[in-house]
């Protein structure tokens, strides 16, 4: 592929990350006059919930479709849905319909960094691919802040309606960019065979955590309305499992977790998601509600966090080529327990330049992490096994955010249900993530020694070649 394909699918690329980043975010700010204009107060948190819930569970598929189809083929069809179910949210009628089409919204949404990511290794060798990967971490971090701005600013302005219409004309040129940019990929020579079973059992069993999960997090994880789906999210991945051994095409191929570096990325991102964002969706509750501090000043807290972040998923790309992987990893994983070793240190007195500084050592771990462990886990698995291996570091990590929120939901609950005060309760929260943390740091020490190095090669294994490899 000539270089001005390859950055017509790069553009496209960052382009599309940039709107499924942005559009997890942008409601945010537009839901209260949502509500004010369709109804449905009771069912709020949905708009949100579902989206999350269907673009986790599909991200492994996403990566497993692109592996089988191609890049190409699938990451235009993820888009499109993505448009669509964007399209259609824009025109709701009542909230019902608008939870629907963002769930649909979220179907697609599940392909877009998942995929985005795996096209870049396709497309660039790893010193440029090392830096275009921290470029599009950076590009979703910062969307991710910017959502929230634009979503106001749109829904004052203009109508909240256009939270989802000011995506459209640019996922029509970041299809446009894919299609074009793409147009030389290699195709299947053969027809895949879908893993129908193990596609079933892993939604059913993935959505029955989360929504598990979920509930456990408001009533308690020993409530039957919690209990009744995580019972039944467990039979279904264990019998997924088994499923997976006999499968000719498997969904999720188990033999990947024979790699040592997929299971450290695997193990850490889950890990550090759990304790990162579940602490992170109490810090602006203890700010206003514990220090007084407005909604403004807790936002300004989060920012910097955002920013270290994007500027270390950037510098880290970099660092990776020079000093190896477990050094960069370790650095960060330290990084976030000294983060959270401050946090648990908060009370009522804490000041906002404090809360900002314990923030960006949080920020500055979670950028020199999950960057260097994407490019290891890419870097030690064949070609055509690189979209799943892909998919299942973000995929582990976003279900890690979704559990550790339910977790630290659960154990304020209680602790306010106990007539601990809520400086107390949150306290617990922080406490239960620096333990978490802990963990997780330790888990960084399965990450391989050694430098970065280019992809592995299938044929050097003795493995036939599909379709986007």
């Amino acid at each position: 592929m000539d270089d001005r394909l390859r950055r017509r699918a790069l553009f496209g690329v960052m382009l599309s990350v940039f709107l499924g980043a942005m559009e997890s975010t942008v409601v945010a700010t537009a839901m209260p006059v949502v509500v004010k204009s369709l109804g449905g107060l009771e069912t709020y948190a949905w708009v949100f919930t579902g989206f999350l819930l269907t673009s986790t569970v599909t991200m492994p598929l996403w990566g497993r479709l692109s592996d089988l189809y191609g890049r190409r083929p699938a990451f235009l069809t993820g888009l499109a849905i993505f448009l669509v179910g964007t399209a259609l949210s824009g025109v709701a009628a009542d909230m019902t319909q608008l939870i629907a089409f963002r769930m649909l919204q979220g179907l697609g949404a599940g392909s877009l960094m998942t995929i985005g990511m795996t096209i870049v290794a396709d497309l660039f060798g790893l010193e440029k691919r090392a830096r275009m990967q921290g470029y599009i971490s950076g590009v979703w971090g910062l969307a991710s802040l910017a959502g929230p701005l634009l979503g106001g600013f749109l829904t004052d302005h203009v109508s909240w309606r256009w939270v989802f219409y000011i995506n459209l004309p640019f996922g029509l040129l970041a299809m446009a960019m894919i299609a074009t940019g793409l147009r030389g990929e290699s195709r299947a020579v053969r027809k895949p065979v879908i893993d129908y079973a193990g596609l079933a059992l892993f939604t059913a069993g993935v959505s029955g955590l989360l929504y598990g999960a979920s509930v456990g997090g408001m009533r308690g994880f020993t409530t039957p309305a919690a209990m009744t789906p995580l019972a039944g999210a467990l039979v279904a991945l264990v019998a997924f499992v088994a499923v997976e051994r006999r499968a000719v095409e498997p969904i999720v191929p188990l033999r990947l977790f024979r790699t040592r570096m997929l299971v450290a990325a695997v193990a850490t991102g889950f890990l550090s998601g759990m304790a990162m964002f579940g602490t992170l969706s109490f810090v602006p509750l203890f700010l206003q509600g514990v220090t007084g501090a407005s909604a403004t000043r807790a936002g300004l807290v989060l920012t910097p966090f955002v920013l270290a972040w994007v500027v270390m998923s950037i510098a880290s790309a970099r660092l990776v080529l020079r000093i190896g992987y477990r050094v960069v990893v370790m650095a960060g994983m330290i990084s976030l327990t000294i983060s959270f070793l401050l946090i648990t240190r908060w009370d009522a007195n804490l000041t906002t330049l404090t809360a900002v500084r314990d923030a960006v050592f949080g920020g500055v771990g979670m950028g020199l992490s999950m960057v260097p462990m994407l490019i290891g886990v890419q870097s030690a698995v064949p070609r055509p096994d690189l979209g799943i291996a892909t998919s299942l570091t973000q995929f582990f990590r976003s279900i890690g955010g979704a559990v550790g929120v339910a977790v630290m939901g659960a154990v304020k609950t209680r602790q306010l249900e106990a007539g601990v005060p809520l400086e107390g309760a949150l306290h617990s929260v922080f406490m239960v993530g620096l333990a978490i943390c802990v963990v997780a740091l330790a888990s960084a020490f399965l990450v391989p020694a050694g430098r970065a190095r280019e992809l592995a090669r299938p044929e050097l294994r003795g493995e036939p070649t599909r379709a986007g490899g």
